[in-house]
C-alpha cells in the first residue's frame, strides 16, 4: 500500500477516511485478507490513530470489516441475503438448503413458540438446532420446533440423537405437502447461546426471523432463526419479493 494523504473536506475527518478506506477494500483487498496494522494505516493516510480507529469501527459496524481474535482486522465477506418473503414455499432441509444440522432434543418449547404452535405449554416438541456458515464463519443459528404430531413416523431407533436425529426429524417433516408459510423479521439482541454460536457478545444486535409452516390448516412447525446483523442484508427483486443470494457481489463505496 502506498501513501495517500487525505484532502480537506467539510465532513468529519474520520468519515471521509471511512469512505477512502471502503474504496481501498474494493480495489486492493480480497475477502478474508488481513489489513496492515494501525500504525501503517495511520501513516499511509496521514491521520492520528484515534481518527483511524473511528473509521475502522464504522466499517466494522457496517459489516465491511471483521476483528478476529488472534488474527487481526480482516475484510468481511459480502453480506448474506435474508429471505423473508418469497413466491414459493419450501420446508426446511429441502434441496439446496444451506443450513447445517447440529442437534435435536425433545423438550417443551418456550411459551411464545408454544402459542404459535398451538400446543400445550408443557408438551415436549422436537427442537432442531442448525447453523448457517459462509466463508467458514457462522452467520446464523436456527431453532426449529416440531410437534410429535407433525412427524408421526419418526423412529428413535434409527437416529437417537445429534445431527442424524435432526436430519431425521426434518426428513419426516417434509413428507406432507406444505400448504404455506408466513414470516416475521425483527431486530433483537443475541442471547447467550446464540452469541456463543455466532462468535458475538451477548446482547449484540441480531435479526430474528420467525417462520410458521402450515399443513392441512394447522401449524406443523415454527422456526426461529437468528442472524448476525453485521453479516446480513435484505434484498428486493423486481417483483417486490425479497430474494436470497449467497453469491459475492461487487461492492460499491458509499
Amino acid at each position: 500500500m502506498g501513501t495517500t494523504q487525505l484532502g480537506t473536506v467539510p465532513e468529519p475527518k474520520y468519515w471521509h477516511l471511512r469512505t477512502v478506506l471502503a474504496e481501498a477494500l474494493d480495489t486492493e483487498f480480497a475477502v478474508g485478507e488481513i489489513l496492515p496494522n494501525e500504525r501503517e494505516l495511520a501513516a499511509r493516510f496521514g491521520v492520528a490513530r484515534a481518527t483511524l480507529r473511528q473509521a475502522l469501527e464504522q466499517l466494522e459496524l457496517e459489516g465491511r470489516l471483521q476483528r478476529r481474535r488472534g488474527v487481526g482486522t480482516t475484510v468481511a465477506p459480502p453480506r448474506l441475503g435474508v429471505d423473508v418473503s418469497t413466491p414459493t414455499h419450501v420446508w426446511p432441509g429441502a434441496d439446496q438448503d444451506a443450513w447445517q444440522p447440529r442437534d435435536c432434543v425433545l423438550a417443551p418449547a418456550p411459551a411464545p413458540v408454544a402459542r404459535l404452535l398451538e400446543t400445550a405449554a408443557d408438551e415436549a416438541v422436537h427442537t432442531v438446532r442448525r447453523v448457517r456458515v459462509t466463508h467458514g464463519q457462522s452467520v446464523a443459528a436456527e431453532l426449529i420446533y416440531v410437534p410429535s404430531a407433525s412427524v408421526p413416523e419418526l423412529s428413535a431407533i434409527d437416529a437417537p440423537s445429534g445431527p442424524a436425529r435432526a436430519r431425521s426429524v426434518l426428513r419426516e417433516l417434509r413428507r406432507p405437502a406444505l400448504d404455506g408459510q408466513d414470516r416475521a423479521v425483527e431486530l433483537g439482541s443475541a442471547r447467550a447461546d446464540d452469541a456463543k454460536e455466532l462468535d458475538r457478545l451477548p446482547g449484540a444486535p441480531v435479526l430474528v426471523v420467525t417462520t410458521r409452516y402450515a399443513v392441512a390448516g394447522r401449524i406443523a412447525a415454527v422456526s426461529v432463526a437468528t442472524y448476525r446483523a453485521d453479516t446480513c442484508r435484505l434484498t428486493f427483486g423486481e417483483s417486490g419479493d425479497l430474494e436470497i443470494s449467497d453469491q459475492p457481489q461487487e461492492r460499491r463505496a458509499s
